[in-house]
C-alpha cells in the first residue's frame, strides 16, 4: 500500500465526541481514491460505484496528521477497484480500512464506458494521464 496524501485534523473535522467525524474522513477517502482512479485510467470522467464494508478501527483527534493509502486491486472493462487504509502518520495506528472501492468510467450521459486501460498499463506503476 502506498500513502499518497496527508490531512491535518482541524476543529471543523470533529464530531460531538471531539474525534474525527466519519463523514469528513469518507469525503477525503472518496476524493483521494477518485484522483487515484483518474490517474490510473487517464480520464476525469469517473464516478464512485461501490464501497465495501467500512471498518472504523480507531479515531483521530484534533491536531493528528493522517495519511491516506491506496492500493490497486483489479481492473475491469469500465471499472477499477482499489483498497484503502488510513492511518495516523506518527503512530502508524490504523484508523479505517476499506477493502473495496470501485470507480467506473462514464460517458457524457453518465453511462459506463470502456476505458481501454489494461492490467499491464496499470502495473507499469506510472500514471496514465
Amino acid at each position: 500500500m502506498k500513502f499518497y496524501s496527508r490531512k491535518l485534523i482541524k476543529p471543523g473535522d470533529l464530531n460531538a465526541n471531539n474525534t474525527l467525524f466519519g463523514g469528513a474522513l469518507l469525503r477525503w477517502i472518496d476524493e483521494e481514491s477518485g484522483i487515484y482512479a483518474m490517474t490510473k485510467l487517464g480520464t476525469q470522467k469517473v464516478v464512485t460505484k461501490y464501497m465495501s464494508e467500512i471498518d472504523f478501527i480507531s479515531s483521530g483527534k484534533q491536531g493528528d496528521v493522517i495519511e491516506i493509502g491506496m492500493e490497486f486491486i483489479s481492473v475491469g472493462r469500465t471499472s477499477i477497484t482499489l483498497k484503502c487504509e488510513v492511518r495516523n502518520i506518527f503512530s502508524k495506528k490504523k484508523i479505517i480500512s476499506i477493502d473495496k472501492i470501485v470507480f467506473v468510467k462514464v460517458d457524457q450521459h453518465e453511462k459506463p464506458e470502456p476505458h481501454g486501460v489494461t492490467l499491464e498499463m496499470i502495473n507499469q506503476n506510472e500514471p496514465i494521464a
